[in-house]
Order: structure tokens, then C-alpha cells, then sequence
């Protein structure tokens, strides 16, 4: 079994705070929220483009 990969990322304290009310608001960590929204992106790219 491959392990998880870690991703790290630079952003800026506004982005960070707003990041970190959302995580909160949803009940999710900051990572998991993160990954949340990445999910999100990648199930709406791949809806959009299976149509192409």
C-alpha cells in the first residue's frame, strides 16, 4: 500500500485566517478542508471535460 503524500504550500495570513474560519464553520480540519476543495475542483473537471 502507497503511503499518503505530503503537499506543502505557502500562503499568505489573510488566505490562512479566512482558510482556517471555513475549516472551522465546515467542522474540518485545515488539511482536510484543503483536501475538501480540492476534491471538489477535481470532481468539477473531470464532470466538465467527460462532456468534451
Amino acid at each position: 500500500m502507497e503511503k499518503d503524500k505530503h503537499l506543502g504550500i505557502r500562503i499568505d495570513s489573510e488566505t490562512h485566517e479566512k482558510l482556517k474560519s471555513l475549516a472551522e464553520y465546515e467542522g474540518r480540519s485545515i488539511n482536510g478542508e484543503v483536501l475538501y476543495l480540492i476534491r471538489q475542483a477535481i470532481k468539477r473537471y473531470e464532470k466538465e471535460t467527460e462532456q468534451s
